[in-house]
């Protein structure tokens, strides 16, 4: 089995629960939606065994690992759960939403789009990427048990606080990654 591969990488990760855990990022290529303010090259990508492709990951030396993309569900499967599984990883996926997902997931983030259909019935962690547009249709009708708001690419800061202080059990996620001019 292989894997169209976008990139991999170390570092910690700057959005969400998670935020400032070291983590293996295993970056897919291609998605369903392709937003413009995606953080991917989706021209770029190696196709990569799934052999060589653990190989890679447990390279690094911590065992948390985030999937994510493009849009990752359009390619992970159970072999590769199972398999970062066997290697030591805790594996947490971030996904638009619009796909199912293998079931042996440890964490899952979603970050639905405007638009698009969430197929998911309940997530670890809804992200919502906030543009000003009313996230409660989606808190509503995708169960989590953590919900952030984060501000679309940092530029509606005041904002995004202003709507969490009114909605309380919302968070703020920052991308601390960019903050720090980290990967």
């Amino acid at each position: 089995m292989a894997y169209r591969v976008n990139e991999i990488f170390y570092s910690l990760q700057g959005e969400g629960y998670f935020t400032g855990t070291p983590a293996v990022f295993l970056r897919l290529s291609g998605c369903n939606l392709c937003c413009p303010f995606c953080d991917t090259d989706h021209h770029r990508s190696s196709l990569i065994e799934i052999d060589e492709l653990i190989s890679k990951l447990i390279s690094f030396p911590a065992r948390h690992l985030v999937i994510t993309g493009g849009e990752p569900s359009l390619q992970v499967d159970r072999l590769l759960v199972d398999m970062a599984h066997d290697a030591g990883f805790y594996v947490q996926i971030e996904t638009n939403g619009t796909h199912p997902l293998p079931d042996n997931i440890d964490w899952i983030t979603c970050s639905p789009k405007e638009g698009s259909e969430v197929v998911l019935k309940s997530v670890d962690e809804l992200k919502v990427v906030f543009t000003g547009h009313d996230p409660e249709p989606l808190a509503e009708s995708l169960p989590a048990h953590h919900y952030f708001l984060q501000p679309c690419s940092g530029a509606n800061i005041p904002q995004t606080v202003e709507y969490i202080l009114a909605h309380p059990y919302w968070r703020l996620s920052l991308q601390t990654h960019k903050l720090i001019n980290i990967q």
